[in-house]
């Protein structure tokens, strides 16, 4: 885990924390496709600060189910990084980019308590394609399915915006975020 996590997060053994958690800056470290917990156990190895938010599945065979605890963001994981450490981060084998335009950009320390309090709670998250509000989105199922809009949040709810173009007019239908893709 990150010194942090609990071993739930990433399927790892916990570590005590071995290095000053409150020193260096956070970044998300984009990694090469399903390297991610080979890269936790390279930051583990030297000492690097790290954050692995993990989701639980539960994958069904014929003959048995398995739980399994995967990435939340496929590709990245967060490492809180001091400034002499972040060659040592890039020169990790699985690393790809520390991300940022056009240099690394650091998250801010409420991104990452926000995140770290998602990760209380792995059995109720699953990766979502990023929708933004206002963001043209697609129904992918139910009786709307096929249907194209823009997604607005209207108090607790998420609404699909329904725009007749030719008449300039509007309808809101409430809908479900699984039901949505990105357009």
């Amino acid at each position: 885990m990150h010194h942090f996590a609990n071993s739930w997060a990433s399927g790892l053994p916990d570590a005590p924390p071995v290095v000053d958690l409150k020193a260096g800056l956070w970044f998300a470290v984009h990694t090469r496709s399903r390297l991610e917990k080979v890269v936790v156990q390279q930051l583990e190895k030297r000492n690097i600060g790290y954050l692995f938010p993990a989701y639980q599945s539960i994958r069904r065979w014929k003959d048995r189910n398995k739980r399994l605890s995967l990435p939340l963001f496929p590709g990245y994981l967060f490492a809180r990084v001091l400034p002499s450490q972040v060659v040592r981060v890039l020169e990790l084998p699985g690393v790809v980019r520390l991300v940022g335009s056009p240099r690394p950009q650091p998250l801010e320390l409420q991104e990452i308590d926000r995140i770290q309090q998602w990760c209380l709670f792995p059995q109720l998250l699953e990766p979502h394609p990023y929708l933004q509000i206002g963001e043209r989105v697609r129904v992918c199922r139910g009786p709307f399915a096929e249907v194209e809009g823009i997604l607005l949040r209207k108090k607790n709810s998420l609404r699909l915006i329904l725009s007749v173009d030719f008449i300039q007019r509007s309808v809101a239908v409430e809908i479900d975020a699984a039901d949505l893709a990105p357009n």
